[in-house]
């Protein structure tokens, strides 16, 4: 329930506090007033899209803050919590929820939930649990087929709801079955040449069966191979520097370290500074002895065949540089690329299976979809009949006593995800006239009429929080406009109900009456609201029923509507 809302420089509002609460709330004023200000802002700070156009003339921002009462806990609670908002207890199992929007000249808006900035769908997702909206705009959504299709499942409620919820996910497991099967169809061939190339390609690498650094470990060898002579010869000069073994009149490395050390050894006792160059010329002559001995076993892994190991490299080599162009730019690459074709392979040969298993799939899924959209039809057809009854019981209380309102269920081209039915909501005029749509046969006033017997039967299955009705009494008078208000009244029993309207016939039902006044003794016009009771009611209710708040014709009338509306 909505038990406040402050208005600030909106449109032509430019400051107004709307005390609301429980029971039925009328919003009556002189045309250019605002009235419908009162719905745009209670829009806005429901999560309605913003407009920097609202924003009164002169003011840097419009702001709209509601104050509710709503279940301490429960899924309202939990999104406000989620939102990162605050609840504040008000007692009886009730918190108040503070909801908050503001508009700059601009156009950027900000929104608050519980004391939290918040993105203004947040508002909209809290607002679609709070507050049902009527104006003309929903009058027109009424002729869609969608619309109706609602309304008659709201009034079914868990005999739809409850077959709804699994065929909806049914129907959205059949469309995706379905796609992943016709995609894998039309793909069929275009996957059967890359698993021809694949495996191509897996014959071609293992035919090779590179190992992982083999390409620069032969390049290594290539490079030594091609150098052999060099090698050998550069060995060869070196060991005979260092150890001439075949020729003694030349003096090698070696021999010279072995004569420097002895010549030294036989001195040293003279002078012990000389016995660490002693210890350091035997050092390097094992040193160099073993220099030697490794260039004779360099020299020895030289020998063989290198022209034949070369030519086998080689060969090696342009294999592997065939599998790198095509499948690298590494050897790495070629490697890993074949390590992950055989699941790859594995998946596409496996398309046959998976086509008939998603078949299989699909047979079950459409079986079961078909089963409980005939579970729905049956449900809807069942509320159709008692809902037309019920409305038509309702239009004849409001002034509409010959009208009938029959509710037809046609199958659809393609089942949707709400089932195969299309709910056509038809209204019947008199007897003897032929049923016809409500956007082909049925007027304003109709219409408006027909939506309010709607939300009155509704209610007592299926009530919401609060419903607000923009005008939608336009086009009705006298004793059907009597009866709008009474249904109002009927409506406000289990529902917060606020009315914008011009009618005191409806006015007159209401437990709440404000008024919006238009001041326009400034430069721009300004309007703010009153709450009425006493005389300054009954003065509204003359104005609204002759135009003369003073009239004592008026106010004998409008005293008289006021004791039938209290007598109920």
């Amino acid at each position: 329930m909505i038990d406040e809302i402050s208005i600030r420089d909106l449109g032509v509002i430019a400051q107004a506090v709307l005390p609301l609460g429980a029971g039925f709330t009328a919003v009556t004023g002189e045309t250019g007033a605002g009235k419908t200000m009162v719905v745009q802002a209670l829009g806005l700070v429901l999560g309605e899209r913003s407009d920097a156009g609202t924003v009164r003339l002169g003011s840097a921002q419009a702001s709209v803050e509601g104050r509710w009462l709503v279940p301490e806990n429960g899924e309202i609670a939990d999104r406000v919590r989620e939102a990162g908002g605050d609840l504040d207890p008000a007692g009886s199992g009730l918190a108040e929820l503070i909801l908050s929007r503001t508009v700059s000249s601009e156009g950027r808006s900000r929104a608050s939930v519980g004391g939290r900035g918040a993105p203004a769908s947040v508002l909209g997702e809290l607002g679609e649990r709070l507050v049902v909206v009527h104006g003309q705009s929903d009058q027109l959504r009424l002729k869609s087929p969608a619309a109706q299709r609602l309304a008659l499942d709201r009034f079914a409620g868990d005999a739809v709801a409850s077959v709804l919820g699994p065929y909806a996910a049914a129907f959205r497991g059949a469309a995706s079955t379905r796609a992943e099967r016709d995609q894998l169809i039309a793909e069929r061939d275009e996957r059967a040449r890359e698993a021809d190339a694949l495996r191509l390609a897996v014959t071609e690498i293992e035919a090779v069966e590179p190992i992982a650094g083999e390409d620069v470990e032969l390049a290594e060898r290539a490079e030594r191979l091609s150098n052999l002579e060099d090698l050998r010869l550069a060995a060869e000069q070196a060991r005979e520097l260092i150890s001439a073994e075949s020729t003694e009149s030349i003096a090698d490395v070696v021999g010279l370290l072995d004569s420097a050390r002895r010549q030294l050894e036989r001195v040293s006792p003279h002078d012990h500074a000389l016995e660490p160059i002693v210890d350091a010329l035997a050092s390097a002559g094992f040193l160099v002895a073993e220099v030697s001995t490794q260039l004779a076993s360099y020299l020895g892994s030289l020998d063989g065949d290198a022209a034949g190991e070369l030519e086998e490299i080689q060969e090696r080599r342009a294999g592997l540089a065939v599998l790198i162009r095509r499948y690298g730019p590494e050897l790495a690459d070629v490697i890993r690329y074949a390590e992950e074709a055989g699941p790859r392979l594995l998946e596409l040969d496996s398309d046959s299976d998976r086509i008939e298993q998603l078949g299989d799939e699909l047979t079950a899924l459409d079986a079961e979809c078909d089963r409980l959209a005939g579970l729905l039809t049956s449900a809807r057809a069942a509320a159709a009949a008692v809902l037309g009854v019920r409305v038509t019981a309702e239009l004849a209380a409001l002034a509409m006593p010959t009208a009938r309102l029959v509710i037809e269920l046609e199958p659809r081209g393609e089942p949707s995800s709400s089932g195969r039915d299309v709910v056509n909501f038809l209204l019947q005029p008199h007897g003897g006239s032929e049923p016809r749509p409500l956007g082909k046969g049925a007027s304003g006033g109709e219409l408006s009429r027909v939506m309010l017997a709607i939300e009155v039967v509704l209610a007592a299955s299926d009530p919401v929080p609060t419903l607000v009705f923009d005008e939608v009494d336009a086009g009705i008078g006298g004793a059907a406009a009597i009866e709008i208000g009474r249904r109002l009244a009927m409506l406000a029993r289990s529902s917060q109900v606020i009315v914008v309207t011009h009618l005191a016939q409806v006015a007159a039902f209401a437990t709440n009456h404000l008024t919006v006044v238009k001041d326009s003794s400034g430069a721009v016009t300004a309007s703010s609201v009153t709450q009425l009771e006493g005389d300054a009611r009954i003065a509204e209710m003359a104005r609204l029923l002759s135009g003369l708040p003073d009239s004592d014709s008026g106010l004998a009338h409008a005293r008289e509507l006021l004791e039938l509306a209290a007598a109920g």
